[in-house]
């Protein structure tokens, strides 16, 4: 059973998914993990929301322990479990789930949850609850081992080396970890490759030692400056043998970033991006945000000068150079940012992105379109109606304004960071509109709770003094 996305969501379970998104931003972990049980009961193939509910069921019992010990509750009933895994694990993957609401990382349960997933033809779903265990205790390496074996099976040889590299890390001496990293790494360089050979061996691809601990140098985590340079002299050889190999040019980038050599980084990148022709997302992204990084140092150094030499004779050139730098910035993130909604028109995230950075620049019109477009995606949604609010005040339609803040504010059941910024808004509008008793009765609502936010202090407590 192949895993759905959120937009292939049905639509009976939108109304829920959407209500269990706002449940989790107001922190009601409670009432979202109700609304996600049963969105995972009509669609157990939706991974996502299983991933959210397990986030719900952390936050909510975070800092407590379990009363049971090493036993969970799941633990009384995993014959009778077992049982119905045989006989139709798509119904035991929700009486799993509910087993976890409260002790989410708990590993029987788990366990039981990757042998129903399995069961059920969803290999995702079992890699995630092996994932769980780990996450809730870091050196159970048995469970790393088997994740492992998990990745290489289902075809993801990269996600295996990772593994090994972390079971190496907490246990150097497993040398079984130790072949499985070689042995992962050589499947992961045939598959970018493209062999198709099972008969390569892990020594057909490694010729000699020397190379063979450049390979174990590249999946440490932390190198030292002349790990780094050993392994940019192994990699530049390499990339001058095969000016094609994506991988080893993307490697060549990522030490240079580590070194933070932001330049050679970004030439590397985008010696990367060329050679994919842009088809790879991930490579598109880091050279934008490396580029954008260029410009963050850039405009610190500046800033730094400024700051301590503002008399100086040349201060007045350098502040005109640094507002110059700001809007090449402001230039390229809007450009970067319109490129990735060319590249992925369907992604509503990204258009949230594109209209916050309009909205940022002060252009309202062209945001306004796709503000309406991202309030559709239910991570985004609030944050679209908040902006979509800013944009109708900044082009005078106020009507419009209210409409949307006043819906914004009506899903929201708690005076949280977000509701207040919205009930803010919503009185400037209204003050804008000339109804000052309703703008009023805004503030109060925040300063009910929050006495410190903004002006609404000032604001409330005037309005009886006139």
């Amino acid at each position: 059973m192949p895993v759905i996305t959120e937009k292939e969501l049905p639509e009976a379970q939108r109304a829920p998914w959407l209500k269990a998104m706002s449940a989790m931003e107001l922190r009601n972990y409670g009432y979202a993990i109700q609304l996600l049980q049963g969105v995972l009961k009509a669609c157990p193939n939706f991974l996502v929301g299983r991933q959210l509910v397990r986030k719900a069921a952390i936050a909510k019992n975070s800092g407590k322990k379990s009363l049971l010990g090493g036993l969970s509750g799941a633990s009384f009933n995993t014959i009778k479990v077992q049982s119905l895994i045989k006989k139709d694990p798509v119904a035991a993957l929700d009486t799993i789930e509910k087993s976890l609401e409260n002790e989410p990382h708990n590993p029987a349960a788990n366990q039981l949850l990757k042998e129903a997933a399995l069961a059920a033809n969803m290999p995702e779903v079992a890699e995630f609850a092996l994932q769980t265990i780990i996450e809730g205790n870091p050196k159970d390496t048995k469970t790393m081992h088997e994740l492992a074996k998990l990745l290489l099976s289902t075809g993801q040889p990269q996600k295996a080396v990772d593994i090994y590299g972390k079971i190496v890390q907490v246990t150097p001496n497993d040398l079984a970890a130790v072949k499985g990293g070689k042995d992962a790494a050589a499947a992961a360089s045939m598959q970018r490759g493209g062999w198709e050979k099972e008969e390569t061996t892990y020594r057909d691809l490694i010729r000699n030692k020397d190379e063979a601990v450049a390979l174990e140098q590249q999946n440490r985590v932390v190198r030292s400056e002349e790990m780094i340079d050993n392994l940019l002299a192994d990699l530049h050889a390499r990339v001058e043998q095969d000016p094609s190999n994506v991988d080893v040019s993307r490697r060549i980038a990522e030490m240079y970033e580590q070194k933070e050599d932001l330049e050679s980084a970004v030439n590397w990148y985008n010696y990367a991006v060329q050679l994919t022709s842009g088809s790879d997302s991930s490579l598109v992204r880091k050279l934008s945000d490396l580029r954008l990084k260029q410009y963050d140092v850039a405009i610190a150094g500046y800033e730094e000068y400024l700051a301590a030499n503002g008399s100086a004779p040349e201060a007045a050139e350098y502040a005109t150079q640094l507002e110059d730098i700001k809007r090449q910035r402001a230039a390229l993130l809007f450009e970067e940012a319109q490129k990735r909604v060319e590249r992925n028109p369907t992604d509503l995230a990204l258009r949230f992105e594109l209209g916050e950075i309009l909205v940022a620049a002060g252009n309202y019109k062209d945001a306004i379109p796709e503000l309406q477009r991202a309030q559709q995606n239910p991570s985004v949604r609030l944050r679209a109606m908040s902006l979509l609010g800013e944009c109708y005040t900044g082009r005078g339609m106020y009507d419009l304004a209210s409409k949307i803040l006043e819906k914004a504010k009506s899903e929201l059941y708690q005076m949280d960071a977000t509701k207040k910024e919205i009930t803010y808004k919503l009185g400037m509008v209204f003050e804008k509109m000339g109804q000052a008793d309703k703008c009023i009765e805004c503030m109060k609502e925040i300063y009910e709770v929050d006495y410190s936010f903004r002006d609404v202090a000032e604001r409330v407590e005037g309005s009886y003094n006139s």
